[in-house]
C-alpha cells in the first residue's frame, strides 16, 4: 500500500492508512489534474454520452443518403395458348421490367441534413454540459475530502493526547492523588471527540463512495493531493462580474443548447412547409407485348395532388415549437446571469472572510495545544482551563477548516456557474 506525506503537512497513520486498511482498500494518491485526467478517461456517464455523440453522427450520414431506385419485374406464369408455364421467350413470352426514382423536391433532403447537424451540436452540448456538472461534483468531493483529512488531523492530534492523559489519570486516581470526577472529566472529553470523530470518518466514507464512482476506482481509498493552504492563494477580485458573465455566454453549453434549440425549431419549420410539397417519382418502363404494341418503352411520372393532406398540423405545431424555444432560450441566458451574480457574490463574501484569519492559524493553535497538554501536567492550569481550551481548539480547528472548504466550495461553483476553469491550482 502506497503512503506519502500531504502537501502543506502529514496525515496520521490512523486517519487514512486504519480506514482503508480495514476496508480491503488501496491508497490512490491523486492530485486534482491526475484525478480529472482519470475521470475523463474512465467514467462510464461521459462514455454513454460519448456514444450518444456517435448515435447522432450516425443520423448526419443517414440525412445525406438518396432515396434507392425501384426496379420491378413481372413475367407470365403459364400460357394457355400454348400450355406452357414460365413463358417469357421473346418469341411468344411476356414479361415487363420497370425502374422508377423518387426524387425529392423543395429541398428536402438539404432540409433534413441540416436538422442532422443541429441535432449532433445538441447531443455535442450536452455531453460537454454532462462533464461540466460531473466535473464539478468530482472537483467539489475532492476538496471536501481534502478539508475532511485536516480536520480529523486536528481530531486525531487532540484524542492521541487525551488517551495518554486519560491513561494516566487513571492511575493517579488508583493512587488517590487525584479525584474520579477529575478521572472521569477528561474521559467524558475524550468520548466526545470518538464521537464526533466518527461522524466526520462516516461523511468521509460516503464522500469517498461518490469519488470512486467518478473515477471507476472501486476499491481504492483516494487521498487528495492538493495545497494545505490553497484557499489562501486565491484572490476573486482578479475578475469583474460584467467579464465574468460575457465568459459564461460564451462557454456554457447548457445555453449553447437553448440556442442550438431554436435553430432546430426554426429549420424543422423550414422542414415541415417542404413536406408539404409533394415528391416526384419518375420511371421507365418496357413492355414486351403487353400494349397497344409489342416492345413498348414507356416513361412513367407520378406526383401526389396535395388537395387535403398539406401537413397544416405539423407546420402549425412547428411554428409553435419556434415560439417555445426562443422564450426558453431567453430564460436560459437570464438564467445563467442570475447563477453567475449569485456564485461571484458568495465567492466574495467567504473569501472575504477567509483573508482575515491567518494561514498559519492552525499550526499555532496546535502548538498551544502541545503546551496546554503539558502545563496541565504540571498542574499549571486547571481542569476547566484545559478542558475549555480543547473545546476551544476542536472549535476554532473545525470552522478554520470549514471556511477553507466554504470558500474553495464557492469557486467551485462560480467556475461551474462560468463554464470555464478561472484558477490554475
Amino acid at each position: 500500500m502506497n503512503t506519502k506525506m500531504l502537501c502543506g503537512g502529514p496525515i496520521l497513520l490512523t486517519m487514512v492508512l486504519l480506514p482503508a486498511l480495514l476496508r480491503g482498500q488501496d491508497t490512490l494518491r491523486l492530485s486534482l489534474p491526475d484525478s480529472e485526467k482519470m475521470f475523463v478517461e474512465k467514467n462510464l456517464s461521459l462514455l454513454a454520452a460519448r456514444y450518444q455523440i456517435d448515435e447522432t453522427k450516425a443520423g448526419v450520414i443517414q440525412a445525406r443518403l438518396f432515396p434507392n431506385p425501384t426496379l420491378e419485374l413481372s413475367g407470365n406464369i403459364y400460357n394457355p395458348d400454348r400450355q406452357k408455364f414460365a413463358d417469357i421467350s421473346n418469341r411468344t413470352g411476356q414479361y415487363t421490367a420497370s425502374i422508377q426514382q423518387l426524387i425529392r423536391l423543395a429541398g428536402k433532403r438539404n432540409k433534413e441534413i441540416r436538422l442532422a447537424e443541429t441535432q449532433l451540436k445538441m447531443a455535442e452540448s450536452q455531453f460537454e454540459d454532462l462533464l461540466r456538472t460531473l466535473r464539478l461534483t468530482l472537483r467539489s468531493n475532492f476538496y471536501k475530502i481534502h478539508f475532511l483529512y485536516h480536520s480529523l488531523n486536528a481530531y486525531n492530534n487532540q484524542i492521541g493526547s487525551l488517551e495518554k492523559l486519560s491513561g494516566a489519570y487513571d492511575d493517579l486516581h488508583a493512587k488517590g492523588i487525584v479525584t474520579l470526577k477529575d478521572a472521569l472529566r477528561i474521559k467524558s472529553l475524550l468520548y466526545s471527540l470518538k464521537a464526533e470523530q466518527t461522524s466526520l470518518e462516516n461523511e468521509l466514507n460516503d464522500l469517498q463512495s461518490e469519488l470512486q464512482l467518478l473515477l471507476h476506482a472501486n476499491g481504492h481509498w483516494i487521498m487528495p493531493l492538493a495545497d494545505k493552504r490553497i484557499a489562501f492563494t486565491i484572490n476573486i477580485r482578479d475578475y469583474a462580474i460584467r467579464d465574468l458573465i460575457d465568459t459564461a455566454f460564451h462557454n456554457r453549453h447548457d445555453l449553447k443548447l437553448s440556442e442550438y434549440a431554436a435553430q432546430y425549431a426554426q429549420q424543422n419549420y423550414s422542414l415541415q412547409k417542404a413536406l408539404a410539397k409533394p415528391d416526384l417519382t419518375l420511371g421507365a418502363e418496357f413492355d414486351k407485348r403487353g400494349s397497344f404494341v409489342d416492345n413498348g418503352s414507356f416513361l412513367r411520372a407520378a406526383i401526389d395532388l396535395p388537395f387535403f393532406h398539406r401537413n397544416q398540423g405539423n407546420i402549425q405545431a412547428a411554428r409553435a415549437g419556434i415560439e417555445k424555444a426562443a422564450t426558453l432560450a431567453s430564460q436560459q441566458k437570464l438564467l445563467v446571469e442570475k447563477e453567475v451574480r449569485t456564485a461571484y457574490a458568495r465567492a466574495l463574501n467567504t473569501g472575504r472572510m477567509l483573508q482575515s484569519l491567518d494561514a498559519g492559524f492552525e499550526e499555532q493553535y496546535e502548538k498551544i495545544l502541545s503546551g496546554i497538554s503539558e502545563n496541565f501536567q504540571k498542574k499549571n492550569i486547571s481542569l476547566l482551563e484545559f478542558t475549555d481550551f480543547n473545546e476551544s481548539y476542536k472549535d476554532n480547528i473545525l470552522q478554520f477548516n470549514q471556511l477553507q472548504n466554504d470558500f474553495m466550495q464557492a469557486i467551485e461553483d462560480l467556475q461551474f456557474a462560468v463554464g470555464k476553469t478561472l484558477f490554475n491550482y
